[in-house]
């Protein structure tokens, strides 16, 4: 069995909020897909802030279905937070991403690794034009809006290895950081503590918390079960494998 690396564990923000300068509750605004890594990150917010002071925003892009909107929903229920949503499909009306509802293509049956392979070190066929991108600083927007001085984002190392996700990488992150940091007069940060991270990881926490990754969804399909042989689905039956536990969404 392949050894899990050791974490990089995120720097707490309980107490003075640097924000407004006060010993005020921290707000923070959790982009939260549904899936394991937002899922994860929404019960460490929840931990360190409390449900009072976390909202999940969940967005549609023209997915190929709603089945992770509806796992956003069922979490956000689970943990007691206000989730927002807002709908970004028309941005990506003329982009042919294997991910989206009108795309040509057919989802990949193969590990990124094997797709990576196949694509001169491009993209693979399920990245969104600087989904991202756009995700944070619309999130961003709302999050200032509503009082929060810190925007989470679940971003991973896996996701960028090999640019698979080039908006998921270190240097995406810093650069979006100091985008919203120097954009927001310095009101808002973005933080992703996950970035180093694998998702063996970041099953190894939620696991930890508690999680209910039953709730969750991260297959690129819509059926009544996870594939099993798309990217995200062979990431993280890996993930959970690696922790020595079955993925509940495949027993």
């Amino acid at each position: 069995m392949e050894k899990i690396p050791p974490q990089k564990t995120p720097s707490s923000s309980i107490g003075f909020n640097a924000a407004t300068g006060t010993d005020a509750p921290t707000r923070a605004l959790v982009l939260c897909s549904g899936g394991v890594d937002s899922t994860t990150l929404l019960a460490m917010a929840v931990k360190r802030y409390g449900a009072e002071n976390v909202y999940a925003l969940s967005i549609s892009y023209g997915q190929r279905h709603d089945k992770e909107i509806n796992a956003a929903q069922a979490v956000a229920g689970y943990y007691g937070v206000q989730q927002l949503f807002l709908d970004l499909s028309a941005i990506f009306a003329d982009s042919n991403c294997s991910l989206l509802a009108h795309s040509t293509q057919d989802v990949p049956e193969e590990s990124y690794a094997e797709q990576l392979s196949e694509t001169d070190g491009k993209p693979v066929s399920t990245y969104v034009p600087f989904r991202n991108g756009l995700f944070l600083s619309s999130a961003a927007s709302m999050a200032l809006s509503l009082g929060c001085s810190v925007l989470y984002y679940g971003a991973h190392h896996d996701d960028w290895a090999g640019n698979a996700y080039p908006d998921c990488s270190q240097e995406f992150v810093d650069a979006m950081n100091r985008a919203i940091v120097e954009g927001t007069g310095g009101e808002l940060s973005m933080a992703a503590p996950f970035v180093q991270w694998s998702k063996a990881d970041i099953v190894r926490k939620g696991l930890e918390l508690e999680v209910p990754y039953e709730l969750t969804w991260s297959c690129y399909e819509g059926g009544e079960k996870p594939c099993g042989v798309c990217g995200t689905c062979i990431d993280r039956i890996r993930a959970f494998n690696l922790n020595g536990v079955t993925d509940p969404l495949m027993q």
